[in-house]
């Protein structure tokens, strides 16, 4: 390993300030990362203005899949408009690790998505009525977890896009089946064995059971702490492998 290749805080840093300032002059982008899951959790309240229950049912779970998604497709777009305009290729050819990028640009969304999870679960609890027995702040850290793993697999996934498009192509693949074998719209105990097998498998199965756990129970209990932890751990481990497949040069 090389000092380039070494992990540095002050490049991380200084990564992270470059995109954070280029995320400034992007007002619509700053509009879709933090307002977009805002709007979508208003809308469904209204949804089911005359069940109530419903909207406590579904929308805690929600809270946590709206910023995974957007944060996926913000952070996969924009990290591919850097490696095709060859902004990527010029920051790797200088004494930058691909792992002060990758956490560097990581670091960058993940202040981005405390503020979007912070609006978005403070709406949800305090003005939208949602009704949770656990602590408001246990629902703030699994949106701070499903956020920071949306921008991870966005990390991700962009290093196997040629364009915006095919970055927005990659949803279908995956973020919409975690979304249809997550639990939202039957148990996954109910699924078909194999469905079931394949959701004990997918990150955001774990983050929609954390989110019950807090809508169910007053305490901490250990299935949160595992749910969490398997959220936090596939969050950790996309962004290693994004560091290690990323290319020092583009195609």
């Amino acid at each position: 390993m090389t000092a380039a290749d070494a992990l540095s805080l002050p490049r991380t840093t200084a990564t992270a300030a470059r995109v954070l300032r280029q995320l400034r002059h992007d007002p619509r982008t700053i509009a879709l990362m933090i307002l977009v899951p805002c709007v979508m959790l208003f809308l469904l309240r209204y949804v089911f203005d005359g069940s109530a229950r419903t909207f406590d049912t579904i929308g805690a779970s929600l809270l946590g899949i709206f910023p995974l998604i957007t944060m996926f497709l913000v952070t996969s777009i924009a990290t591919l408009r850097e490696r095709t305009s060859g902004t990527l290729e010029r920051l790797l050819a200088m004494p930058l690790g691909k792992g002060d990028l990758i956490a560097g640009y990581a670091l960058a969304f993940g202040a981005v998505a405390v503020v979007q999870s912070a609006l978005a679960t403070g709406l949800a609890v305090w003005f939208l009525d949602l009704d949770v027995i656990g602590s408001p702040w246990l629902l703030l850290l699994v949106a701070l977890l499903d956020a920071l793993l949306g921008t991870a697999l966005g990390l991700f996934v962009s290093a196997f896009a040629a364009s915006e498009f095919q970055a927005v192509q990659f949803m279908p693949a995956v973020i919409f089946p975690q979304l249809l074998l997550c639990g939202l719209f039957t148990p996954r105990d109910a699924m078909h064995p194999v469905l079931e097998a394949i959701s004990d498998a997918l990150p955001m199965s774990y983050a929609v059971d954390a989110m019950n756990e807090v809508l169910r129970h007053a305490d901490l209990t250990t299935a949160f702490v595992r749910d969490i932890t398997v959220v936090a751990g596939c969050a950790l481990l996309v962004l290693i492998v994004g560091a290690a497949t990323l290319k020092r040069r583009t195609a």
